[in-house]
C-alpha cells in the first residue's frame, strides 16, 4: 500500500502537476480553509488525544498554520522568480541566474505532541515549493491522524498530496520508498534510523528534534516577568514542547525567589488546584506518564498498587533504600574527599544517557556529572532531584502531572539525563554567567536557550560563546511562532530549517542557469592549443582576477 502511495504520487509529480503556481496558489488556499472550517473538530481530536485546551489547540497550532500557508502563498511570486547572479567578467557576454525548482515527493513524518501544527506547516512550505506530499501522522495521537486522513482528501489534490496512517510497521516501509526529501519531527532515536533509511537513496532530510534547552537567569531580570514567562514556555501543552525551558540555570542571589515566584505564577495560571483548570492539558499516554513520574523526587509518587503485602512490603523497602541511598550519594558528592573521587571515577567510566549524542555532537565532555564547582550544592536538599516548591501531585487514570518545580536539582539527578519533555522545571544554582555557559557547553547543543538578563555583556557572551538552534532573550518559544524566522536544531538537535521562506527553500533545489551567446565567440581565447600569445594573456588575465 505504502508503495503505491509513493508510485501514484511520484506519477503526478512528473506529469508537471504540481509546478504550476496557480496550482500552488489554490492548495495553500484549500489549506487555510481545512484548518478553519474544521476549528472545532480539531480541538476536538486534540482534547481527545492530550488533554489540550481549546486555546491552545487554536492559538498554537490552528492560527499557525493557517498564518503559514498565507505567508509562503503571498510570497510565491518573488521566491520562484529567476534571481540574477552577476556573471565573472572574463565570460562577458553573459548572464545568470538562480531558479527554485520542486525537489518532487515528499516525505513529511509528524509527531504528537503538536499533531496538527507540525503536520501541516512543513506541509504548507512543501506546497508552496511545488511538490507532491505523503504526510505519515503519528500513530500516538490517533485522532487528530484520522481526522487529518479524512480531511485532506476533501480539501487537498487527492492525487498530490496522501496521509498514510500506521505505526512503525507503515512507517518502515514508506522509508524504503526513494522519496526525494524526507521532513521528521521527533525524537533523535527514530532520527537516526530515518537518517539511515535517507542514507540508502541519497535522500537528503530535514530532522526537527529536541534536546534540553536551558534558561539562564541571573539578578538582573525582572524576576516576576521571567517566573511568568518560564511557566508559560515550560508549562504550554503540559510541558510537551520540544523548544520548551528544559532546565533552569539562575545565579544564587535570585534562584529560590525564582523558584517561589514560578510557583506564584502557576496558580496565576491554573489556579489553586491545575487538575481542574481546563487551560492544563495531560500526558500522552501512559508510558511518558510513568517515564516522567521516575524523574521525581523518590516518594513523591505512590507506586501502583501491589498484588499482595509481601509485595507491598518488598515496595516499601526498595523504595526507602533507594532514598537513602539517593541522600548518601548526595552528601559524599557535596563532602569531597575519598568518595567524590570514587563517584568521579566511576562516572568517568559510565557512559550517561546524553553522553552518545555529546559525543557525536561535538566532541563535548559526555560525562553529566562534572561540574561540582559550578552547580551549587543547596543545604537541606538531600534528594539529587530537589526539593519540590510546588506540584508533585499525579494521577495515573487521568494521565496528569501537576505542574512542577525543583529547587537545588543536581546535575547528575534523572531529571538532567535526559529530554524531560514534561511539566517538571528543575532549577539549578549556577555561580554566574560563565558557569552557565561552561555548564551548557558540555552537553549536546540544544534546540533552544533562553537568557533572562538586561546585562548586555551577559547577552553578548552567550550570543557569541553557546551554539544552539535559537537563542531568545527574555522570551520563550518566540520563534517558533513567526514564519520571518527559520526553526530548526543544531548538531544533536536537528539539521535543517523551515518556516517561510527557510521553509520553502527546503523544499526546492535551487538550479543555477548560466547563458552566454555564441556570437562573438570568445571563449575560443582559451581553447587549445595553449601558445605563448595565450601564455602572456593568462597572465595579464591572472592580474586583472
Amino acid at each position: 500500500m505504502t508503495n503505491q502511495t509513493f508510485e501514484q504520487l511520484k506519477k503526478t509529480y512528473e506529469s508537471g502537476r504540481t509546478r504550476p503556481l496557480a496550482w500552488r496558489r489554490a492548495q495553500l488556499n484549500a489549506l487555510r480553509r481545512l484548518v478553519t472550517e474544521n476549528r472545532d473538530a480539531f480541538v476536538s481530536s486534540a482534547m481527545a488525544d492530550l488533554g489540550k485546551p481549546a486555546a491552545e489547540t487554536v492559538l498554537m497550532e490552528l492560527n499557525l498554520v493557517a498564518g503559514e500557508a498565507q505567508f509562503v502563498r503571498n510570497r510565491l511570486s518573488l521566491w520562484t522568480a529567476r534571481h540574477p547572479k552577476a556573471m565573472h567578467w572574463m565570460l562577458q557576454p553573459a548572464a545568470g541566474w538562480t531558479i527554485a525548482e520542486p525537489k518532487g515527493v515528499v516525505l513529511i513524518i509528524s509527531p504528537w505532541n503538536y499533531p496538527v501544527l507540525l503536520a501541516l506547516e512543513p506541509m504548507a512550505d512543501a506546497l508552496a515549493a511545488g511538490n507532491a506530499v505523503c504526510l505519515k501522522p503519528s500513530e500516538l495521537s490517533p485522532n487528530t491522524s484520522k481526522l487529518l486522513a479524512e480531511l485532506v482528501p476533501q480539501y487537498l489534490d487527492s492525487e498530490a498530496v496522501r496521509v498514510v496512517e500506521g505505526g512503525p510497521k507503515e512507517t518502515g516501509e514508506l522509508l524504503k520508498c526513494p522519496f526525494n526529501h524526507i521532513f521528521y519531527t521527533g525524537g533523535g532515536h527514530v532520527g537516526k534510523i530515518v537518517m539511515r533509511a535517507a542514507a540508502e537513496h541519497l535522500t537528503p532530510v530535514t530532522l526537527e528534534l529536541g534536546g534540553k534547552s536551558p534558561c539562564f537567569v541571573d539578578r538582573t531580570a525582572d524576576i516576576n516577568v521571567a517566573a511568568r514567562r518560564i511557566a508559560w514556555g515550560k508549562f504550554t501543552n503540559a510541558g510537551q514542547t520540544c523548544v520548551a525551558p528544559d532546565y533552569v540555570l539562575a545565579t544564587p542571589d535570585v534562584a529560590e525567589a525564582l523558584a517561589e515566584r514560578i510557583a506564584v505564577a502557576i496558580t496565576e495560571f491554573y489556579g489553586e488546584d491545575p487538575k481542574a483548570s481546563p487551560d492544563f492539558g495531560r500526558i500522552i499516554n501512559d508510558r511518558h506518564f510513568e517515564r516522567l513520574c521516575k524523574l521525581l523526587p523518590v516518594g513523591t509518587v505512590p507506586p501502583e498498587e501491589p498484588s499482595s503485602p509481601l509485595v507491598q512490603v518488598a515496595s516499601a523497602v526498595g523504595a526507602a533504600m533507594d532514598m537513602v541511598g539517593r541522600r548518601f550519594n548526595a552528601v559524599t558528592t557535596g563532602r569531597g574527599g575519598a568518595g567524590e573521587m570514587a563517584d568521579s571515577a566511576n562516572n568517568a567510566a559510565k557512559p550517561t544517557a546524553g553522553s552518545n549524542m555529546a559525543a557525536a555532537d561535538d566532541g563535548a565532555t559526555a560525562s553529566a556529572a562534572v561540574e561540582p564547582s559550578e552547580i551549587h550544592k543547596v543545604p537541606g536538599v538531600f534528594d539529587l532531584a530537589g526539593r519540590i516548591v510546588c506540584g508533585g501531585k499525579v494521577d495515573r487514570a487521568a494521565r496528569y502531572i501537576a505542574p512542577t518545580v525543583l529547587y537545588g536539582t543536581s546535575p547528575d539527578a534523572p531529571v538532567m539525563k535526559e529530554e524531560i519533555f514534561g511539566p517538571i522545571l528543575p532549577i539549578l544554582v549556577v555561580e554566574d554567567a560563565e558557569s552557565a555557559i561552561r555548564f551548557i557547553n558540555k552537553r549536546s547543543r540544544p534546540l533552544a536557550a533562553y537568557v533572562f538578563s538586561r546585562d548586555h555583556e551577559v547577552r553578548l557572551t552567550f550570543e557569541r560563546q553557546t551554539s544552539s538552534g535559537a537563542l531568545g532573550y527574555s522570551l520563550p518559544l518566540g520563534h517558533l511562532l513567526s514564519s520571518r524566522l527559520p526553526f530548526g536544531g543544531v548538531g544533536a538537535s536537528g539539521i535543517g530549517t523551515y518556516h517561510g521562506k527557510a521553509g520553502f527553500l527546503t523544499f526546492s533545489h535551487v538550479k543555477t542557469v548560466v547563458t552566454k551567446p555564441q556570437f562573438p565567440d570568445t571563449l575560443r581565447l582559451v581553447y587549445p592549443p595553449f601558445n605563448e600569445a595565450k601564455a602572456k594573456l593568462f597572465d595579464i588575465i591572472a592580474k586583472f582576477s
